[in-house]
């Protein structure tokens, strides 16, 4: 098992708000807006391609470590416990990414991708939270919270109270809020910006 999480936890590292931006000649999403290597900062710069490709990459990271776990776990006489490792490893691997310095993102693209690879109906309930609560108030972190609260709710209800998905789901809400805080704080100051604010200074470019 730990060769699957080692693995996990380094592909949860690549980040790719930071990668994509380097290669497409803009700032390091870290020294603007937010500083949070993520989509909805990439945004802030004003380039919607380079923030779509931060969603799809971070997500796909998620799910491409569980459904590697999913489909090697069995062959080495492991299982649904090493595959929900690999999926709490590669969140860790983005919240903590080795690759650049332990600072990374707060994981809730990359959690939609682990909880897709756990079950596709629990992802498309957890997306289509964030999704209702962006439309309608437009604040990208309080759409993260209340996703993040109501996904184990959901994983009960799909998994069951028994499958170690449950509690694996468990964990990532307890982290995706976790590195919410300083946006709690925010949110309750009402100083939280919304999603499509623009980043102060030029963030397009290097």
């Amino acid at each position: 098992m730990i060769a699957f999480v080692v693995a996990a936890y380094l592909i949860g590292s690549l980040s790719f708000a930071v990668i994509v931006s380097k290669a497409m000649g803009m700032a390091d999403p870290r020294s603007y807006g937010s500083g949070n290597p993520g989509a909805t900062n990439v945004l802030r710069s004003g380039n919607k391609l380079a923030a779509l490709l931060t969603l799809l990459g971070d997500g796909l990271k998620g799910w491409v470590a569980v459904a590697l776990a999913a489909h090697f776990a069995p062959r080495h006489g492991l299982d649904a416990q090493a595959v929900a490792a690999a999926g709490l490893a590669v969140l860790a691997g983005h919240m903590w990414p080795l690759f650049f310095g332990f600072k990374g993102g707060k994981g809730v693209a990359t959690a939609v991708g682990v909880l897709l690879g756990f079950s596709p109906w629990l992802a498309l309930a957890a997306a289509a939270t964030w999704l209702f609560v962006a439309v309608v108030l437009r604040i990208s972190s309080l759409s993260a919270l209340v996703a993040a609260l109501l996904s184990p709710v959901y994983a009960y209800f799909i998994v069951g109270p028994q499958s170690v998905f449950f509690g694996a789901t468990l964990v990532i809400a307890f982290l995706v809020l976790h590195r919410h805080k300083s946006n709690m704080l925010k949110l309750l100051s009402g100083q939280e910006g919304k999603i499509g604010d623009k980043a102060d200074g030029d963030a397009k470019h290097q």
